[in-house]
């Protein structure tokens, strides 16, 4: 688990990550690679949360995969019609030229008076697949950044990133070559009954359920180690179904995740959390990716939101899972 905090994650030269492409082929190099630069060790926070108290019961909370954030202001305001009080975010963009360079968590946090921090998921060599490039401003990317972040109205206590169990299947993609793996972002938040965990993840698409449970296990582990006996709140892009024909009751994660006291939520189990969008553009699929995890706390209301403006455009292929947290169990 890291823990090291900092205001900006520190850029790779792009001379350096040119050659990084080559390097990080080989397991055991890009391995080498996480450990050498200071991006991947350490997790940026920033933000101003707009309360400095203890968050108050019930507060509601938002996970939304939002697929490299091409909206920023937009995908603002849409958080702003529930009115969390803390939101989990995957695949945000900082440097990257299919989102104009932008540090998308740390202007939607701008946006929304919040605290955020951020980690790094993938140093990105390239600018991403061949629908992503429609969007780019520029021919490279100012910082390559991908990750996920964590969103509060309440200063967080410490931020810390977790590096999930991974075989780094990304590094020889053929169209998008990274180096880095699959994290979890988390904090400790007090609320006026004693302090919760928070975490934002995103397991791994690209492979079948017996991975994605791995993932599970050893995240679980790593919060039981650093906070015993804490409620924890899991969520974000589980990536469900991937490789089983959209199945997500196939999942080993649900069993493991269960046997360690946590329960789930994402909304009727019929409702799909995926949908066409700008950049996935795949009218067919329709997959229920996207969930809660918790243990320690009473959720209810679990809920999904479209992702979709009120001008009609699709903000991301993932929609917004919602719920609202009344307390300790």
């Amino acid at each position: 688990m890291i823990e090291q905090t900092t205001d900006t994650l520190a850029a790779v030269a792009l001379a350096e990550r040119g050659a990084l492409i080559e390097r990080g082929r080989d397991r055991a190099e890009h391995d080498r690679i996480l450990t050498t630069l200071a991006a991947f060790n350490a997790i940026e926070t920033g933000g101003a949360a707009d309360r400095t108290g203890p968050l108050a019961f019930p507060l509601k909370v938002a996970a939304w995969n939002l697929e490299r954030c091409l909206f920023v202001e937009a995908s603002a305001r849409h958080l702003k019609t529930l009115d969390p009080a803390l939101i989990l975010l995957s695949e945000m963009d900082d440097g990257m030229a299919r989102t104009g360079q932008r540090h998308t968590t740390r202007d939607i946090a701008g946006e929304l008076g919040m605290a955020y921090a951020y980690g790094l998921e993938f140093l990105e060599l390239g600018l991403g697949s061949d629908t992503e490039r429609d969007f780019c401003t520029d021919g490279e990317n100012r910082k390559g950044f991908h990750g996920n972040a964590l969103l509060s109205r309440h200063p967080l206590s410490r931020p810390f990133l977790v590096r999930l169990e991974g075989e780094r299947i990304w590094r020889n993609d053929p169209d998008q070559p990274r180096i880095g793996e699959r994290v979890a972002v988390g904090a400790v938040i007090e609320t006026t009954s004693g302090p919760l965990v928070a975490v934002s993840t995103h397991l791994e698409s690209a492979t079948a359920a017996a991975y994605r449970e791995r993932q599970t296990v050893d995240l679980i582990d790593q919060l039981d180690a650093a906070f015993p006996g804490l409620p924890i709140l899991i969520g974000g892009d589980l990536n469900t179904g991937n490789h089983a024909g959209g199945d997500f009751e196939a999942e080993g994660l649900f069993a493991r995740a269960r046997e360690r006291g946590f329960e789930r939520h994402g909304g009727p189990l019929e409702a799909m959390t995926t949908r066409p969008s700008l950049i996935t553009r795949w009218p067919e699929r329709a997959m229920k990716l996207d969930w809660f995890l918790s243990r320690g706390l009473r959720m209810v209301d679990c809920a999904i939101l479209p992702s979709v403006d009120a001008e009609g455009r699709t903000l991301s292929d993932h929609d917004v899972i919602h719920a609202r947290i009344e307390g300790f169990i």
